[in-house]
C-alpha cells in the first residue's frame, strides 16, 4: 500500500467507494449486535449488518451517569485533535467506534482495565493496518483516546504488557491465573472478583476481543480453553463467543476491502503510466516533425 501515498489516497479512495460497496466494514462496529453464539475457532469468515442507534439506545438506559458528556462533544473532541482529512474507508468506521465506545465509557459500571485496552488496541491497528502514513496513524489513535478522556500512552503500554506476559503462557497456565501471583495475574483476579459482584464491571466488546488476543498470543485455540478462561473471569461465554464472531467478521470484511482498494489503486497507477507513455510518444512525434 506504499504506493497509496503517491496517487492521493484521499481523492482514490473516495472514488474508489463510489465503485464498490463497502457498507460491511463501514458499519462494523454496530455489527457487534447481529452476529448470534455459533462455534469458537481463530478463522475469519462471516458477514455484518445492523444499526449502531438501537444498541446505543439500549446503552443510554444502562448508563445513568449524570456528568457523562453527549456523544457530539466526544466526536468535536476528536475533530478538534486531530484536524487532517481521514479517508472515509477507515473514518466511517472510526466514527461508528467512537460512539461505541462512548456509550460504553459513560455507563456507571465502567472501570478502564487492561483486557479492555487489548481489545481495543487490537481492533485500531487490524482497522489502520495499511494506513499510508504510521505518523498520522498514532496521531488519530491519541486524538480519538484523548477524545474520550483517557490516556493513549496508558493503552499501549497495557496492551504491550498483556501481550508479552501471554506470550509467554501455555494455554493450562493462561486459566490457571488464579493461583499464582504476578502483575498480570493480580489484575485478572481483580477483573474476576469485580466480574462476580453485580453491578461492579461492565463488560464490552473489546474486552472479548483482548480474550481472543490473550489466547492467540498464548497458542490456545481450543475452545475448551476459552470456556474456562471465561469460567475464571466471571464473564459470559455467550457474550465472548457473539463478539468473537463479529470479530472475526470484521476482520475477513477489511481484508476484503483492503485488498479490492489495493488492486484499485494499482490500475490507476498503470493507467497514469500508460496516458504518461502516450504523452511522452506524442511529444517525441511533435518535435520530430518540427525539426523538418
Amino acid at each position: 500500500m506504499a504506493a497509496v501515498t503517491s496517487l492521493s489516497f484521499s481523492a482514490l479512495t473516495q472514488s474508489f467507494e463510489r465503485k464498490l460497496n463497502i457498507s460491511s466494514t463501514r458499519t462494523f462496529a454496530s455489527a457487534f449486535d447481529s452476529v448470534r453464539l455459533r462455534s469458537y475457532h481463530f478463522s475469519s469468515t462471516l458477514t455484518v449488518r445492523d444499526s449502531i442507534s438501537s444498541y446505543g439506545m439500549v446503552i443510554r438506559c444502562l448508563s445513568s451517569s449524570s456528568d457523562a458528556p453527549p456523544v457530539s462533544e466526544t466526536k468535536l473532541n476528536f475533530l478538534k485533535a486531530y484536524k487532517r482529512p481521514i479517508p472515509s474507508i477507515y473514518n466511517n468506521v472510526l466514527q461508528e467506534l467512537i460512539v461505541q465506545q462512548h456509550l460504553t465509557r459513560y455507563k456507571k459500571a465502567y472501570r478502564y482495565d487492561p483486557v479492555f485496552a487489548l481489545g481495543f488496541v487490537t481492533v485500531y491497528d487490524q482497522l489502520m493496518e495499511g494506513y499510508p502514513s504510521e505518523e498520522d496513524r498514532n496521531a488519530i489513535f491519541e486524538a480519538y483516546i484523548k477524545a474520550l478522556k483517557e490516556d493513549p500512552e496508558q493503552y499501549r503500554k497495557d496492551a504491550q504488557k498483556l501481550e508479552e506476559w501471554a506470550r509467554a503462557q501455555t494455554p493450562a497456565s493462561l486459566v490457571e491465573f488464579s493461583s499464582r501471583e504476578g502483575e498480570i495475574e493480580e489484575m485478572l483476579k481483580d477483573i474476576a472478583r469485580r466480574a462476580g459482584e453485580n453491578g461492579s464491571f461492565s463488560y464490552s466488546r473489546f474486552f472479548a476481543v483482548g480474550l481472543f488476543r490473550l489466547l492467540e498470543l498464548a497458542n490456545a485455540s481450543e475452545p475448551t480453553i476459552l470456556e474456562k478462561l471465561c469460567s475464571a473471569l466471571n464473564v459470559n461465554k455467550k457474550s465472548v463467543d457473539r463478539d468473537l464472531d463479529v470479530y472475526r467478521n470484521l476482520l475477513s470484511k477489511l481484508v476484503q476491502a483492503k485488498e479490492l482498494l489495493k488492486e484499485y489503486v494499482e490500475r490507476e497507477k498503470k493507467k497514469r503510466a500508460e496516458r504518461s507513455d502516450v504523452q511522452k510518444a506524442s511529444e517525441a512525434v511533435t518535435n520530430c516533425l518540427g525539426a523538418y
